[in-house]
C-alpha cells in the first residue's frame, strides 16, 4: 500500500535547458547568417556551431536521463 516516489535527475532538466538554449542560439545565428556582425572571425559563424553543440549535448542528457516508468512490485 505504500507508494514509492521517483525523483527526477537534475541532469534531465539541465539537458532540457541546454536544448532550449541551443535552439534559441541556433535560430538567432541563422537569422543573421546573411548579415554577419563586423567582428573578427565572423565568417566562421560561431553561433551556429555553438547552437549545434548545445543541441547535441542537451539532446544527449535529455535522452540519457529521461524519466522512465518502473515496474511496480506488489
Amino acid at each position: 500500500m505504500r507508494e514509492r516516489r521517483h525523483m527526477l535527475p537534475v541532469w534531465f532538466f539541465i539537458g532540457l535547458l541546454l536544448t532550449i538554449y541551443g535552439v534559441i542560439i541556433l535560430c538567432a545565428s541563422l537569422s543573421e547568417w546573411s548579415h554577419p556582425p563586423a567582428v573578427v572571425l565572423a565568417q566562421y559563424h560561431p553561433g551556429v556551431w555553438g547552437g549545434i553543440l548545445l543541441l547535441l549535448i542537451g539532446g544527449f542528457y535529455t535522452i540519457r536521463f529521461r524519466p522512465r516508468r518502473r515496474n511496480s512490485k506488489k
